[in-house]
């Protein structure tokens, strides 16, 4: 099946109760309910601030409310992919008062029936987590893949300053020279992206289990994922367009609610060559810090193997801090029952 790119959502029952609550298709006047709601989550790191409205904006969308006495207790968003076969469930929030009780589980219900109302080859759920799979989700879920979460942070002032120092023709650094066996990263436009991903099968041993895993949204390499990939702010590299073995994407620096001039950037880098991988990651901050002022937190899923790695090389080389140690993003998935 094919997506419809026109395709509108309807809205469900004005009145849908459930479990005593009610349903509605989120709105733009929603906004400042669902923030205040959301307030603290992921300490202070949301990104649903900046991406709340664009979320109402795709086609392949649902973005659902839980009311009750009229008040917005709970959010849940689901995103169609893979050429209507999967529900990307995503955005899941639930008032502090309000957890514990069920209400998710609810929620998720009632927008699976909803889209497969309307996508009737929906066939799988899938959903990205960060945290500790427990003994009972591997009877619920099945893995498709895994990534390691290295999360660092900086100002961008300070990080401009080491990046000045940190040259490719760096004595201390040798393997980020240019001079080396190793060509700088090249940047993909829209007709390599197609030409790499789609028409050839290059990406296929690279990628975690052929999936374009891009800010925790787990995607197929099929042409309709890309036309949703391609409207988004995304930076494409690789190290070699003709034969690559590392490859990587990064989010345009989004702000946080964390405080004044905090700012999120997301990369997603596929391969194993630790000095590669250091190229690409490099070539991204100074591509993206440079008309930033303020902090940072940075990112970056990758191999598991490399995240020890490249923690290290963040602290000696970047003097940028660690926020927290190891951590797994794992992209799940269920049948869609």
């Amino acid at each position: 099946m094919k997506i419809d790119s026109n395709l509108t959502i309807p809205q469900p029952p004005e009145a849908l109760s459930q479990a005593g609550l009610q349903f509605d298709v989120a709105t733009e006047e929603d906004f400042d309910e669902i923030m205040a709601m959301s307030q603290h989550i992921y300490g202070g790191l949301d990104y649903l601030p900046t991406r709340y409205i664009s979320w109402l904006q795709e086609t392949n969308r649902t973005v659902i409310v839980a009311r009750k006495q009229g008040k917005v207790i709970a959010l849940e968003s689901v995103c169609v992919i893979d050429d209507g076969e999967t529900m990307l469930v995503e955005g899941l929030r639930v008032a502090p008062e309000e957890r514990g009780k069920g209400v998710a589980g609810v929620l998720l219900r009632f927008c699976s029936e909803l889209v497969k109302s309307k996508y009737p080859d929906v066939k799988v759920s899938r959903l990205t987590r960060d945290d500790q799979l427990r003994p009972k989700d591997f009877q619920k879920y099945r893995i498709i893949t895994k990534q390691g979460i290295l999360l660092v942070r900086f100002r961008a002032e300070d990080l401009k300053l080491r990046l000045s120092d940190i040259t490719l023709h760096d004595s201390i650094y040798p393997s980020l020279s240019t001079s080396s066996s190793s060509p700088p990263p090249v940047r993909l436009d829209h007709e390599s992206i197609h030409q790499l991903y789609l028409r050839s099968d290059l990406m296929k041993g690279l990628l975690p289990n052929a999936t374009v895993i891009q800010d925790w949204q787990p995607f197929k390499l099929l042409p309709s994922n890309f036309t949703i990939l391609l409207k988004k702010d995304i930076d494409w590299m690789v190290n070699d367009v003709s034969s690559p073995t590392v490859a990587s994407l990064c989010t345009f620096p989004f702000k946080v609610p964390i405080g004044d001039n905090w700012y999120y950037l997301n990369i997603d880098m596929y391969g194993k060559d630790l000095n590669l991988v250091k190229q690409q990651f490099l070539s991204h901050l100074e591509c993206h810090t440079a008309t930033l002022k303020g902090h940072v937190m940075c990112q970056m899923f990758l191999d598991p193997a490399l995240w020890k790695p490249m923690a290290d090389f963040c602290h000696s080389a970047l003097n940028v801090e660690l926020v927290k140690e190891y951590t797994e993003q794992c992209v799940v998935e269920s049948d869609a029952v």
